[in-house]
């Protein structure tokens, strides 16, 4: 009953379609919201490659975990820089808004962050624990390091394991990406439901099969290209995608048709 309630009150919400070439507008547009104000987005991005750099420490010659942890990483990282939404909110309206406002987002008076988070969460958990089986169970020799992913996973010829673990992926991501994509932003700027939220995401990713596609591919590759660089990249790169997204979303959400926006510390 709640899902179906959810999902009238979403069609009351409307979606706009976009050209196929969009996705670099809203990357154009998430540059200049990080050259107008770079602290907030350069501390997130200063902690997403602490954090990369722990998983590194951690797992480098577990590279069966290793590649895991850094998709399940790519799952939760949006809902991690919701105050970076806030940052480009801030700055649509002509505001300013130092860090600590916009960490502010995260204070427990609204709990449908915070349980968007914890799904999200579980997701990435469940990929990570997923790849791990998949790899160890299946590799024909153990997988410890990169040079043995390549060897025995990429370029083994005798087994279809890559290509598998390739589709695996991006059954289980597919999902999560259509459900969150729009959902997050959302969450942060109406007063609406989790569900309604998902629900709206869904509706603009099959209203832009095409745009949301090619949006899809760019977080993927920036955020590869931020992690080869040997984790340097991805100080500029997260808060880029952040403020990007949050553009992704007013171009695609009609929010003359939401609720009004509740009031924030």
């Amino acid at each position: 009953m709640e899902r179906m309630r959810a999902a009238v009150e979403s069609e009351s919400y409307g979606i706009r379609e976009v050209a196929l070439t969009q996705p670099l507008t809203w990357l154009a547009r998430g540059a200049r919201d990080l050259a107008r104000c770079p602290l907030p987005g350069l501390v997130h991005g200063l902690a997403a490659a602490a954090f990369a750099a722990v998983l590194l420490a951690v797992a480098h010659d577990q590279f069966w975990l290793l590649s895991g942890a850094f998709s399940g990483f790519l799952i939760v990282a949006p809902v991690v820089a919701t105050a970076l939404y806030r940052i480009s909110r801030s700055l649509q309206r002509g505001q300013h808004t130092t860090l600590a406002q916009a960490v502010s987002v995260w204070w427990p008076d609204d709990e449908r962050l915070i349980v968007f988070g914890a799904l999200l969460a579980c997701a990435g958990t469940g990929w990570v624990l997923t790849s791990a089986a998949l790899i160890t169970g299946h590799a024909p020799a153990p997988v410890e390091q990169p040079a043995d992913f390549v060897r025995h996973v990429v370029l083994n010829e005798e087994t279809l394991l890559f290509e598998f673990w390739l589709l695996l992926g991006g059954i289980m991501a597919a999902p999560v990406f259509a459900s969150s994509v729009i959902a997050i932003p959302m969450l942060l700027d109406r007063p609406v439901g989790v569900m309604t939220a998902v629900f709206t995401s869904w509706r603009a990713v099959m209203h832009n099969p095409g745009p949301l596609a090619l949006w899809a591919g760019l977080l993927l590759a920036l955020s590869a290209l931020g992690m080869v660089t040997a984790l340097v990249g991805l100080i500029p790169v997260v808060p880029w995608l952040a403020h990007a997204s949050w553009h992704a979303y007013q171009d695609l959400v009609d929010t003359d048709d939401l609720p009004p926006a509740p009031p924030r510390r």
